[in-house]
């Protein structure tokens, strides 16, 4: 026979027998109607357990979410309202990695970090006049594909006006094709390679200097921080510095295309030399880095504002230093580069300058 039970109806307050294990929800009241439920502790545990193991899962999908959120977090902060401030400061900063290539590089994303870092803390960029291209990015607007890197370089310079300072600065590979403009004393263009180059193509010397060299205004400066292979001229500017023999060389191009700007300055600070390569590193700190990107925003964190001419004695003198120590990163970069960091930063101008009393400031 099996064991009763009462329970009270909490609307009529009459008390109702109930019989067996009833697993419903409960039972109606004879008197009112009331639907009583039914205390059942098997069924609450059971509940109490799904409840509890619900949470468990909700926890751990949120905590995924914000570990996401914080390793993928976008570096673009969007202006905030319809017309922003127009600021004289703005930069374009791109890093690529090629995750889906087969030639991968380890040291952009830091390298795009330690820039923006530095243009914010030392030179006082707003955030949001920064625009950061990297795989990284969920805003497809700011994937860094050909496409994307090339409207951006065109909102970077777009109304560009006296006291303006632009940068940009790439971070990715670099390579040189033939060039048959006869723009180049060389004979080879050199290029920058965007995440899908080997569909769209690269983008050469020539297309840089169309889109951000040619529309300077006067009073504007342009710096391009370019860490790649081949880098060594890669605006197209007509004036190189070579640090070694102290001395400005004329670059122009043999057609004698026009190559200049429209009265504003563009400086470009390159990894190497054309017939060079660039490398990524750990030597400095134990993290991959571009060796030149490193190197630069140290100096400039300890020495705001050095001349030219002391910012590449020091970049010279550092390689010296690291190459005595033999710490470039991988058995084959050691093998195809003679256990040296055996690349040559250079720097180049639309204009020349004495190095050694013009100061950097981006």
């Amino acid at each position: 026979m099996e064991a009763g039970r009462n329970t009270t109806c909490h609307r009529c307050n009459k008390r109702s027998l109930v019989k067996g294990r009833n697993k419903s929800l409960g039972i109606d009241c004879p008197s009112c109607r009331n639907l009583i439920p039914i205390p059942n502790e098997e069924l609450q545990t059971s509940q109490l357990q799904g409840f509890r193991s619900r949470m468990r899962s909700l926890g751990s999908h949120l905590k995924s979410k914000i570990h996401q959120g914080a390793v993928a977090a976008s570096l673009n902060h969007e202006p905030s309202g319809p017309n922003p401030t127009r600021s004289s400061k703005r930069a374009v900063l791109c890093g690529i990695t090629y995750n889906k290539l087969k030639y991968k590089l380890k040291g952009t994303i830091n390298d795009v970090k330690n820039m923006r870092e530095l243009l914010i803390t030392r030179f006082g960029y707003p955030r949001e006049c920064i625009r950061v291209l990297t795989e990284e990015e969920t805003d497809q607007r700011y994937i860094p594909t050909r496409q994307n890197i090339e409207d951006s370089l065109r909102w970077l310079v777009t109304d560009c006006r006296s006291g303006d300072s632009l940068v940009f600065f790439y971070s990715g590979h670099g390579l040189r094709q033939p060039d048959f403009n006869n723009d180049e004393e060389d004979g080879f263009d050199e290029t920058i390679c965007p995440v899908d180059f080997p569909k769209a193509g690269m983008i050469l010397d020539n297309d840089l200097n169309s889109l951000i060299v040619r529309p300077l205004k006067p009073g504007v400066t342009l710096h391009a921080i370019v860490d790649a292979c081949h880098s060594g001229t890669i605006l197209d500017l007509p004036n190189v510095y070579f640090s070694l023999e102290n001395k400005w060389k004329d670059n122009g191009p043999p057609s004698g295309a026009n190559k200049r700007t429209d009265g504003g300055l563009a400086i470009s600070i390159s990894a190497c030399l054309d017939n060079q390569a660039a490398v990524d590193t750990s030597a400095f700190n134990g993290k991959m880095n571009g060796a030149l990107t490193y190197l630069l925003a140290e100096v400039l964190k300890k020495l705001p504002g050095p001349t030219y001419g002391d910012l590449f004695d020091l970049i010279h003198e550092t390689f010296d230093n690291v190459n005595q120590g033999c710490l470039v990163n991988t058995r084959i970069l050691r093998r195809l580069f003679d256990y040296r960091l055996s690349q040559t930063p250079l720097l180049s101008s639309s204009h020349e300058f004495d190095v050694y009393k013009k100061h950097l400031f981006l």
